[in-house]
């Protein structure tokens, strides 16, 4: 069994024992192989163990990795999406998770409906507020929700944060707390569902899951350290 084999296993049996924890069902919650930097050998590596969803931070490197990849792997956008990439990423996964304003949905929701397509998204919360991070603070997506269900072209799935890095993953919980909290809020005014919660890294995902996580976006843990 390959390196990558044998920490998907750990990770897949700690997220098990997460879900039990949480009282959820198995398979409750779906892993995402964040393969930013990593080359397409480790990907090959990941999906021959049955990893299939894979997560890249950028549109460029997802469009390159396609090419020499088989068609089966799956991907997610989970890093900032710029308006001139929209047309090129939309037709190219699955997910983005990452729509960070109500500008950026806009151009997602106008480009869908030129090509016919309709994006599944989730919407970024800033959680902590950081001026170094994208996403909607809390009273702005509750002001503009209704604008944002207005775009009929998207089907609007959930939020996802990346709260302040903390070496103590219990740091982190109450950031996601504060994320399942905010969805049950938003799904009381919106009266729409929104089943995925995408929250927790290689650190502190199982914290994560214990709260409410859906999706974990886990890449060193995976792969090891960045190329």
């Amino acid at each position: 069994m390959s390196a990558v084999a044998e920490r998907l296993c750990q990770i897949h049996a700690l997220i098990d024992a997460a879900v039990a924890r949480s009282g959820r069902p198995s398979g409750a919650v779906d892993l995402v192989a964040v393969s930013k930097t990593q080359p397409p050998e480790a990907l090959r590596e990941a999906f021959a163990a049955g990893q299939s969803l894979f997560g890249e931070n950028r549109v460029q490197e997802i469009l390159a990795k396609q090419q020499l990849l088989p068609s089966g792997l799956r991907w997610h956008l989970i890093g900032p999406l710029q308006s001139n990439k929209v047309r090129k990423v939309l037709p190219r996964v699955e997910m983005i998770e990452a729509v960070h304003s109500l500008d950026i949905a806009r151009d997602i929701n106008r480009i869908a409906a030129e090509l016919g397509l309709h994006p599944r998204v989730l919407l970024e919360v800033n959680v902590a507020e950081e001026s170094s991070k994208h996403g909607f603070n809390a009273e702005t997506l509750k002001a503009q929700l209704e604008e944002l269900y207005d775009l009929d072209r998207l089907y609007i799935q959930g939020l996802m944060c990346i709260p302040p890095f903390a070496a103590d993953p219990a740091k982190s919980r109450p950031y996601f707390v504060g994320l399942r909290e905010l969805r049950d809020e938003l799904e009381r005014c919106g009266g729409a569902p929104l089943p995925q919660l995408s929250m927790g890294m290689s650190h502190d995902f199982e914290v994560a899951i214990e709260e409410g996580a859906t999706l974990v976006r886990v890449g060193t843990a995976i792969f090891g350290a960045r190329g």
